[in-house]
């Protein structure tokens, strides 16, 4: 049985960048003594989740990909042996600004970058203040441990970007993510949008036979309170790992890479997809115009 490490970095934020960069090289360091050979760090670590108030003087937050961020933690991951997921605010071009996550491969290389597609906007998520959708199409990165298909946050309520992920061949689908409760709102109502967060990407695994990791913030930042709650699904939607709603979390858990043959052997969705019924998916709504 082919197994990987993977480590999941869930963590508060403050307002200084640099700080927040400098506790993420300590948690990857310390993932990496324990075992870990892919860490993923949660979406817009080096930052407060600032997409909660459109504020002109954010954009100083972000950085070009590959820049500084990049280059420090292409060092980090050749001297620990680990691939490193980064999320971060990107600096395209002069008013051109996107959501995106850069993957670098255990030899210190920059294999790419995936740009977030959906971008929200509620109430606490201004996020289509700050970024352009992405233009990288989907991505799967071959990694010295595997083939790791990268999406962010709000792609992971969509299955078409999952599906679209896992038929590229990915091994493995990371949601680095930024997601919480309102300070005020019902507990039942949490609960039941965290188990909605948690039902959408435990579909994903099962309807593509692959296992899911999604990485969420924790803390209170505003009105936000990030639920945390970052797990790990095998291939058919059991979940391996769930870290608390309300506390950092450091943790390291075995996938395993050969499941996703059985599942899919066992339940074959892939075998009996009809693709040449698929089309009007590509239509925005299919009842009256």
């Amino acid at each position: 049985m082919k197994e990987v490490q993977v480590g999941l970095a869930q963590v508060s934020c403050v307002a200084d960048k640099a700080a927040n960069i400098a506790k993420a090289e300590d948690n990857i360091r310390t993932l990496a003594a324990k075992g870990a050979q892919i860490i993923c760090l949660q979406e817009l670590f080096s930052s407060l989740y600032f997409c909660d108030v459109e504020d002109y003087a954010n954009f100083q937050l972000a950085e070009a990909i590959p820049g500084p961020t990049t280059d420090r933690f292409q060092g980090l991951a050749k001297e620990l042996d680990v691939v490193i997921i980064a999320s971060l605010f990107e600096k395209r071009a002069e008013g051109l600004y996107h959501n995106t996550t850069a993957v670098i491969d255990a030899d210190g290389s920059y294999l790419g970058k995936y740009r977030k597609n959906h971008i929200p906007d509620d109430p606490g998520y201004f996020e289509k203040f700050y970024f352009t959708p992405g233009d990288t199409g989907y991505k799967v990165f071959d990694t010295r441990f595997g083939k790791l298909g990268v999406l962010i946050c709000w792609d992971q309520w969509y299955p078409e970007a999952a599906r679209i992920t896992a038929l590229m061949g990915a091994d493995i689908l990371f949601y680095p993510t930024a997601i919480g409760w309102a300070q005020h709102q019902a507990a039942e109502v949490n609960q039941d949008q965290y188990n909605a967060w948690q039902t959408i990407q435990r579909s994903h695994a099962v309807a593509n036979g692959v296992p899911v990791v999604s990485v969420n913030r924790t803390g209170v930042e505003g009105e936000m309170v990030f639920w945390g709650g970052s797990f790990v699904s095998n291939a058919f939607g059991r979940i391996l790992y769930q870290a608390p709603h309300d506390q950092e979390a450091l943790h390291v858990q075995t996938i395993s890479l050969t499941e996703s043959d059985y599942y899919r052997t066992h339940w074959p969705f892939y075998r009996d997809r009809r693709i040449e019924t698929y089309q009007p998916i590509l239509k925005r709504y299919l009842g009256e115009e």
